[in-house]
């Protein structure tokens, strides 16, 4: 079947999303332009809203529509205490399961070689910045238990170790090869009260 070049680059667009094949892209693309129009705009317009204003904040390298994020701005957080996680899903993960009080950076990702991601790749010379402002007295790396995580943690640990900090990581009790954003809050809860040190 022959689609008209636009709708085509519709459903080249929508495989960008994560789990997305050729199949579920033309499904989605089909939908929004037969059965939902008017949320088709709406999606168009909020994205290129949020790509206009959505940046990184200047603090935790979190998403922020504002230089610095409101979660860095707050009185409240124990600006000593520093929790380095993957992902903004991951940061969420953690704020539901109250179980930090403190401060966070956001990576970004971790290092992948094999994905050609490396150091510069998730801003770990920012992180070290961030990390030695005078104030923060611990980080807390909580980074995913996989290959990629386990990595990350143990390069980044060693870069802050060297740089004085005190420097722990989460207790296991999420499963191996599991990832923040899909652990229940009272595993999550149970890992950061037994963080221990590298």
């Amino acid at each position: 079947m022959n689609s008209p070049p636009a709708l085509h680059a519709l459903i080249e667009a929508l495989r960008c999303l994560p789990g997305v094949g050729p199949r579920s892209a033309q499904r989605m693309a089909f939908h929004l332009m037969q059965r939902d129009r008017p949320g088709a705009e709406r999606l168009a317009v909020t994205m290129s809203a949020a790509l206009q204003r959505v940046g990184h904040c200047e603090r935790c390298n979190n998403f922020s529509e504002e230089p610095v994020c409101a979660l860095c701005l707050s009185p409240r957080r124990n600006a000593q205490l520093l929790c380095v996680v993957e992902t903004p899903g991951d940061l969420l993960m953690m704020e539901q399961a109250q179980c930090h009080d403190g401060l966070y950076f956001v990576l970004m990702g971790a290092l992948s070689p094999l994905d050609g991601i490396g150091p510069k790749d998730i801003h770990l010379e920012r992180l070290i910045k961030r990390a030695t402002d005078g104030v923060v007295q611990e980080v807390m790396l909580a980074t995913n238990f996989t290959v990629e995580g386990e990595a990350t943690a143990h390069y980044a640990g060693e870069l802050l170790r060297a740089k004085g900090l005190r420097v722990t990581r989460i207790a296991r009790g999420l499963p191996v090869g599991g990832e923040l954003e899909h652990v229940d809050s009272g595993t999550l809860a149970q890992a950061v009260q037994e963080r221990r040190g590298l």
